[in-house]
């Protein structure tokens, strides 16, 4: 099913010193786990990890990772990074079932122009980036494309408004804002100006009583 095909070395040492030489030496250690086998500690080499997520389906393409000989199917869980150099330091896959649903987080990407929030001065605030779907594996979508050009100011487009692909569902609460319409701080500012300079001439254009005379 997985056109990409990752080759794994196992057998590595554990330990902060063993694991630096790998990184050093242009390996990524990680791990193999789930359908309730044992986890298998493993390597990868960073160039070749880098190249079967440069996909469009990046973290949710299927991968035939091969360790000691045998092709399991599975996918990126998790990316651990550097939290200063940004570097990859470790990967999780997971193996995958090819006949069974499994649940992934898919990008949802805006398309459109929202003509009447910008015809008002107003922003596009997206709120949901992404979506997390049940599918089989071949029917994963690399992105949720969803058309804003309907929005309105002080209006939101909802989960339930997502189009997904046949055989795709999600237990989102279909109420769930994906994008807002909304009024940006200048154009509250100058409103509020306005709204008081209104008020200002109502008062200042209001007659005056005369003063009450002597008996």
């Amino acid at each position: 099913m997985a056109e990409l095909k990752l080759k794994s070395q196992t057998g590595r040492t554990t330990g902060s010193r063993a694991t630096r030489r790998l990184r050093n030496g242009g390996q990524v250690p990680g791990v193999l786990y789930g359908l309730d086998s044992e986890p298998i500690a493993l390597s990868v080499e960073f160039s070749e990890l880098r190249r079967v997520l440069s996909t469009d389906a990046a973290l949710n393409a299927l991968i035939d990772l091969e360790v000691d000989g045998t092709s399991y199917l599975s996918l990126v869980k998790e990316l651990q990074r550097h939290p200063v150099r940004n570097d990859v330091i470790h990967v999780d896959f997971v193996r995958i079932d090819a006949t069974a649903e499994l649940s992934v987080d898919v990008p949802v990407v805006l398309e459109g122009e929202a003509k009447k929030v910008t015809d008002e001065n107003g922003m596009v605030d997206q709120v949901l980036f992404s979506l997390t779907i049940f599918s089989s594996p071949d029917r994963i979508p690399n992105e949720l494309v969803v058309d804003i050009s309907g929005l309105e100011l002080n209006d939101a487009i909802r989960v339930s408004d997502i189009a997904l692909p046949e055989g795709v569902r999600t237990e989102v609460d279909p109420e769930e804002a994906v994008a807002v319409g909304s009024v940006t701080r200048s154009t509250m500012e100058a409103m509020a100006a306005e709204e008081a300079a209104e008020a200002a001439d109502a008062v200042a254009s209001a007659p005056v009583a005369a003063p009450a005379g002597d008996d």
